[in-house]
């Protein structure tokens, strides 16, 4: 976690939720949010329905690896919520590494580049 810190508090999971975009995958969905911070955030949830507490966080250490392994890739100045998902248990961390890849990071930049393409737009329309 060169350049992450950990997202703790319930109210920035729940502002993540709600206010975030979001992508689906097979192993865990992905959360994530701009902060207008110099930093990236990061929180992992895992549920029961996951199983039990050494399923859990087997998850956990699963998904952190894959996040370690892509870190650099993942654009700066958001926070992300990654949320293990029932398939999760049977995962590699080289599994997740290529789900962020291929969807994640490309969709988080992808939007980042229509963000700023629009505040363009609506600089040039104010002058």
């Amino acid at each position: 976690m060169k350049y992450t810190v950990k997202i703790k508090d319930n109210k920035d999971f729940v502002t993540l939720y709600k206010k975030g975009r979001y992508t689906v995958g097979k192993f865990v969905t992905v959360y994530y949010k701009k902060n207008n911070k110099n930093r990236t955030g990061l929180g992992i949830t895992t549920g029961k329905k996951i199983g039990n507490a050494v399923v859990r966080s087997r998850c956990r250490r699963i998904i952190r690896a894959a996040y370690y392994e892509c870190e650099n890739e993942f654009p700066k100045g958001y926070d992300y919520i990654i949320t293990a998902r029932a398939d999760c248990k049977d995962a590699k961390s080289t599994d997740i590494a290529a789900f962020f890849r291929s969807r994640v990071i490309p969709e988080i930049r992808k939007s980042t580049e229509n963000n700023s393409a629009n505040s363009n737009i609506n600089t040039k329309n104010n002058k």
